[in-house]
């Protein structure tokens, strides 16, 4: 009998939001989840970085909302729940109980349950932009697992840090995903590293980034990938706001690391002699 595989369909919306206008940003993810949705059902969607206030620190507090009473969440259960579909939900700006903000990933399954947050473990604060003088950072990497799927979770800057990826594919990660609003002059690091990331670690991986207009000329990237365990470009946008969409095979993923065994060549610690 033919091994029943695992196929799941991912949908990557890539937008450019209103610099500090929450509920603009809200309105625009209702219409293009809507429209995507409507069109193609999907099992999981993700959604960018800080979506609801835009790349601007100096706008985040006021941007952000409480954990428990924020309307962006509120809106991604909702949109969970009528499409039957397990949400990534980007970033945003979030009050937690202790008072501390933090520039954080909420995750909605398919009941439109909040089943778990993660907080960006590394704050850019270089070339004028000042993350760390308004939000905390995470400490604990979070991987969250969906209809048997595992995904190990990170937020823009984090893909300069290849560790914690290391520690998701060890901990049995089946897709990695980075959620950004990536500046449009760092394209090289950007591809280079989320390939690099798909690749050593034998992941599909969710590169998802932001486009359109920043303050003073910037402007964010927005090349968006969803990437195979090998590197090949599965899909991709540029520019424009839109949607990518991808089926993936997990079992064919299984069968790739199978043949090419590379954790189990891993060494225990790799301390340098320096001669």
């Amino acid at each position: 009998m033919e091994k029943k595989r695992k196929k799941i369909t991912l949908l990557a919306i890539q937008m450019g939001s209103v610099i500090g206008k929450i509920n603009d940003n809200i309105e625009k993810v209702r219409i293009l989840l809507d429209k995507n949705l409507r069109q193609k059902s999907a099992d999981f969607v993700f959604l960018p970085e800080v979506w609801t206030c835009g790349w601007d620190c100096s706008s985040f507090i006021d941007s952000a909302e409480s954990i428990n009473n924020s309307k962006a969440i509120a809106l991604l259960q909702n949109l969970a729940k009528k499409y039957s579909v397990n949400i990534i939900g980007g970033s945003m700006i979030l009050k937690f109980d202790d008072g501390i903000y933090y520039n954080t990933t909420p995750v909605i399954n398919k009941n439109g349950d909040l089943v778990c947050t993660y907080q960006k473990n590394h704050l850019y604060s270089y070339y004028g932009c000042n993350e760390g003088e308004f939000v905390s950072g995470g400490q604990t990497p979070i991987m969250v697992c969906l209809d048997g799927i595992k995904l190990g979770l990170t937020i823009c800057y984090d893909i300069r840090f290849p560790e914690i990826y290391r520690a998701y594919r060890k901990a049995g990660a089946d897709v990695l995903v980075n959620l950004a609003a990536w500046g449009a002059t760092k394209k090289i690091p950007w591809d280079t590293m989320t390939t690099s990331r798909a690749v050593e670690n034998q992941c599909y991986f969710v590169a998802l980034t932001q486009t359109g207009e920043l303050k003073n000329g910037d402007k964010n990237l927005g090349h968006s990938m969803i990437i195979d365990y090998k590197g090949d470009i599965l899909n991709e946008i540029n520019q424009v706001e839109g949607a990518i969409y991808v089926d993936i095979d997990i079992d064919e993923m299984y069968d790739f690391r199978d043949k090419c065994r590379v954790l189990e060549d891993l060494k225990d610690n790799y301390e340098v002699v320096i001669i």
